[in-house]
């Protein structure tokens, strides 16, 4: 190989290794209160659609919105944007509920839609951000991933969010 050949294939080598070690998150990515939002996909179990009914629960948290029955398995389903200090929104077609599991608790989250699932660089991902219109308060984001495209995708925190840690050590 000529030596102008043998820097090229290893400038492509060096960025390939270069490729293999940026760490990555994949991001389940859904739309919530206006927002792109990300959450990562090994908090999620599941994601379905939004049933007819959901039971409510006397005295409950206002942003608790009920519970649900997910083949024999009781999941309360909580409502983000009301979380938030948002309104009472009406689910529509796409609104789903993913259902996720922190510390072992399983519990619904309520989303306007599910978008994709997708890879982000931890390059792309600044800490200590806010969201881009402000209707989601700032702790309980992990981070906001600046996409090539212009897109922000805000990372959420659910176990700040809704207060998981503290249940837990209510329980022990």
């Amino acid at each position: 190989m000529s030596g102008t050949a043998a820097e090229n294939a290893r400038k492509i080598a060096d960025k390939n290794d270069g490729a293999l070690l940026e760490s990555e998150r994949t991001l389940l990515v859904f739309d919530l209160v206006g927002e792109h939002c990300g959450l990562d996909v090994n908090l999620v179990r599941e994601i379905v659609h939004v049933p007819p009914r959901i039971t409510r629960v006397p005295n409950a948290p206002h942003y608790v919105r009920g519970v649900i029955n997910l083949r024999g398995t009781v999941i309360p389903v909580l409502d983000c944007a009301m979380k938030m200090g948002g309104a009472y929104t009406d689910n529509t077609a796409e609104s789903r509920i993913v259902v996720a599991e922190f510390e072992g608790i399983q519990f619904g989250v309520l989303v306007d839609a599910v978008r994709e699932v997708r890879s982000v660089a931890d390059t792309l991902i600044e800490t200590g951000d806010t969201s881009k219109n402000g209707a989601i308060r700032t702790d309980y984001v992990t981070g906001v991933a600046k996409m090539e495209d212009g897109r922000l995708i805000v990372l959420l925190d659910l176990a700040a969010l809704f207060e998981i840690n503290e249940l837990l050590e209510e329980e022990n």
